[in-house]
């Protein structure tokens, strides 16, 4: 039986086919076309930007770092290229030891880089590249390029690194850097302009003036488009936005009589703060000891940390700065420029010292035993009479004391462009009560106030604010901000702008009571307490000598330094400026535990002002004398002054309040 074919039938379901087929095939075009669309005109420029990302790595240009300068173009701190072997530990996929092992048969590779790198690798992220190695050898770069394709993660950069040619000289003063660290990056994240500048650098001032002047020390980043190909192989430079290099700090310190200061005091422990009375310029900054800040730039190893960190000597204090100190003599020329002032004495009023002032049934005794006499204004700050101004401090009294004493700078910062300064102690009756929690200890008692005049009790002040009222004194009472960096040079145009271009303030004091204060402070030269270290010195200089208790002795007893250990004999003060006429320098320094002030600062202080008025430097004589001084002699009358300390204490207590002399040098530092 033969079957027909239906042929329509067929051709109805061909249709149905053909139909479905072309639907599908207009839909899924339609489905691309719109998809099409969505990417090349509704997304065109997110996704072009992306290929263009892929395309183009934008590059950060590192600036560099401002160059630091003293004041007669010697430079302090300055800047070096080098090649260093750098590691990301987020690119290494075996043991990250082994590699190190590996790295070490082509570069050389200490124990003491280890330790650095794992510390790195502590306070770093792990997708940073991190420095194994720094300063690399032409071999050793050679060597390892030709085997970089068995270290993915290594790389060899080019970098730009610190270096202060000046070593330990200075050290306080100019600081150092380091990396950056994650409590740095923090601070940075906080401020979007910092943290947008700061792309590509590792390093951030971190101590002295690398750290106050950071922002203008390290400049502008700038960027650069580079081509990359698809292996990420930089194939040409498309744009570039050069970076701005920091700006150049001029300072106004001389480093030549930084060096001779230093090299001063050896061994001793102490601070130094010279000043240009007319302008703030501060001419030699010295703590002593010091430290190297080389040490710092990649990273401190542990020995040295260790060394430096646990030193009893304390190395890293900026004594200057921070420590603060009782002002002892140094302290009585304010004492009686307040008298004249505040007219509680005149030049020709004198007293009759019998070698002890009684105050309340207590004896406070002078530092001469029987007294110097009949002891006017002059012969009190030329002999140092302490009876005088035990009598003067109780005249005043605290308040008038403290009132005085304060636009001078005393017990407050001077504002001078390094970070962490002390405050220290003027005291007062409402600094008593506001320092002070219990009630009892809050009472001012007469006894406290009698040691403030000769600089004792509980005046602390830093070296630093001892100079810069010293500065104002020889300044007639023009009060100028004391400054490191005298002038602040711009890169590119090498303009030149001064940081303190006029002065703070006057301070309204009568011409005549000023010259004499300044007069009394020359005779100390010429016929008193530094007299045999200023005779024939060339230039006519003011001074005073001062010696400053670290703890008291028991009544009765007399102070002898062979029977006190060395850290616990009193600290030797001078204060100075040269020339009397028309000053440009003052100073204020202390050696600690170095003793009578004219034997253990003076000479010192001398040495500072030769170099600066004279030119001269210390020849062997000079050196023979300042290694030899033994900072005082076995016994003196000054430091006697501990047994009035004693009996004052035994006065304050027996009234239920605190002792004169409860703040000691060693716990106010």
């Amino acid at each position: 039986m033969t079957e027909f074919k239906n042929t329509e039938r067929e051709l109805y379901f061909f249709r149905i086919r053909l139909f479905a087929i072309a639907g599908l095939i207009f839909f899924c075009f339609t489905l691309l076309f719109a998809r099409f669309v969505w990417l090349q005109i509704v997304k065109h420029e997110v996704y072009a930007t992306q290929a263009e990302d892929n395309r183009i790595s934008i590059v950060p240009v590192v600036p560099n770092r401002g160059l630091i300068l003293d004041r007669n173009g010697v430079v302090l701190a300055r800047n070096f290229s080098a090649y260093t072997l750098e590691i990301t530990p987020s690119k290494i996929s075996q043991d990250l030891d082994v590699v190190i092992d590996e790295l070490a048969e082509l570069v050389d590779i200490q124990p003491k880089h280890r330790k650095r790198f794992k510390k790195l690798m502590e306070d770093s992220k792990s997708f940073e590249s991190l420095p194994i190695r720094t300063r690399l050898s032409d071999e050793e770069v050679a060597r390892f390029t030709v085997q970089r394709f068995r270290f993915p993660g290594v790389e060899i950069q080019a970098r730009l690194f610190r270096q202060y040619p000046m070593g330990e000289i200075a050290s306080h003063v100019i600081g150092y850097i380091g990396r950056i660290s994650e409590s740095d990056a923090k601070k940075l994240d906080e401020s979007e302009d910092d943290a947008d500048n700061y792309s590509g650098t590792d390093y951030i001032g971190k101590e002295g003036l690398e750290k106050s002047y950071e922002k203008m020390l390290h400049g502008t980043t700038g960027s650069e488009e580079v081509e990359v190909s698809a292996g990420g192989r930089a194939v040409r430079t498309l744009s570039r936005s050069p970076a701005t290099s920091g700006s150049n700090l001029i300072l106004s310190i001389d480093i030549e009589l930084q060096k001779i200061v230093e090299e001063a005091f050896g061994d001793k422990r102490g601070a130094l703060v010279a000043i240009d009375p007319s302008t703030g310029d501060v001419l030699a900054f010295v703590s002593k000891p010091t430290y190297d800040p080389n040490l710092f730039v990649e990273g401190i190893d542990q020995a040295n940390w260790d060394s430096l960190n646990n030193s009893i000597d304390k190395p890293l204090i900026n004594r200057a700065l921070t420590s603060s100190y009782p002002p002892g003599s140094t302290y009585k020329p304010f004492m009686a420029l307040a008298a004249l002032e505040l007219g509680k004495r005149t030049p020709s009023f004198a007293i009759a010292d019998a070698g002890y002032f009684m105050l309340g049934g207590h004896r406070f005794n002078d530092d001469k035993p029987g007294g110097h006499g009949m002891v006017d204004m002059y012969k009190s700050i030329v002999a140092s009479c302490d009876t005088y101004y035990y009598m003067l401090a109780n005249d005043l009294g605290v308040d008038a004391i403290h009132d005085f004493m304060q636009p001078f700078g005393f017990g407050d910062k001077t504002g001078i462009d390094l970070e962490h300064e002390r405050i220290g102690v003027l005291p007062s009756t409402t600094w008593k009560r506001g320092y002070y929690k219990k009630i009892a200890q809050q009472k001012w008692y007469a006894g406290e106030t009698i040691s403030l005049g000769i600089g004792q009790g509980y005046n602390s002040f830093t070296p630093l604010q001892i100079a810069h009222a010293v500065a104002t004194l020889a300044n007639n009472g023009v009060v100028m901000k004391p400054h490191l960096v005298k002038m602040i040079e711009d890169p590119q145009t090498h303009a030149r702008t001064l940081t303190v271009p006029k002065e703070s303030m006057r301070i309204a004091l009568k011409p005549e009571n000023i010259d004499f204060i300044k007069h009394a402070m020359a005779g100390v030269t010429k016929e008193g307490t530094s007299s045999s270290v200023f005779a024939n010195a060339g230039y006519e200089s003011a001074g005073k000598t001062g010696t400053a208790q670290v703890i008291g002795i028991k009544k009765g007893e007399k102070y002898n330094a062979n029977n006190i250990a060395l850290r616990f004999r009193d600290h030797a003060l001078y204060t100075a400026f040269a020339p009397l006429d028309k000053p440009r320098i003052a100073i204020a320094m202390i050696v600690e535990n170095g003793g009578f002030g004219a034997a253990g600062a003076a000479p010192i202080a001398k040495l500072a002002l030769d170099y600066y008025i004279l030119g001269k430097r210390p020849d062997d004589k000079a050196r023979e004398l300042i290694k030899s001084m033994d900072g005082e002699p076995a016994e003196h009358g000054d430091p006697s002054l501990m047994q009035s300390e004693s009996e004052a204490k035994a006065e304050a207590e027996s009234e239920g309040g605190p002792a004169a002399g409860a703040i000691t040098p060693a716990q106010n530092r």
